[in-house]
């Protein structure tokens, strides 16, 4: 496994959600538009308000999820399971590369 390609792509990742998250921010905030005047609009803003929201959280649970594979990565033991301690399949990483678990123990946790 070439680990430097799966940094690449790991940082990359995560400078983008970080990206995203900030925009959300700003966005949930109004601070480059304030509320709408109308009181039937700021309902409909603030539903908007808590969907951005969300979309921020699960940004930063995978900019977490990212850092803690990156973590992993300088440790020496990035795809491990961290519940059996077999390798994860080359696959699965490609497919979710901060993963901590093989398909296995994923599949038992769920």
């Amino acid at each position: 496994m070439d680990t430097s390609a799966v940094r690449q792509v790991l940082t990359q990742r995560k400078a983008m959600l970080e990206n995203r998250a900030s925009k959300v921010e700003r966005d949930a905030s109004h601070r480059d538009e304030p509320l709408s005047a109308d009181f039937a609009e700021q309902a409909v803003e603030r539903e908007n308000d808590d969907v951005l929201h969300a979309i921020a959280g699960e940004s930063l649970h995978e900019i977490t999820m990212i850092n803690q594979a990156l973590t992993r990565l300088d440790a020496g033991i990035y795809g491990e399971c961290s519940e059996c301690g077999n390798t994860i399949d080359e696959k699965r990483l490609q497919a979710v590369p901060y993963t901590t678990q093989c398909i296995q123990c994923a599949e038992q946790t769920d």
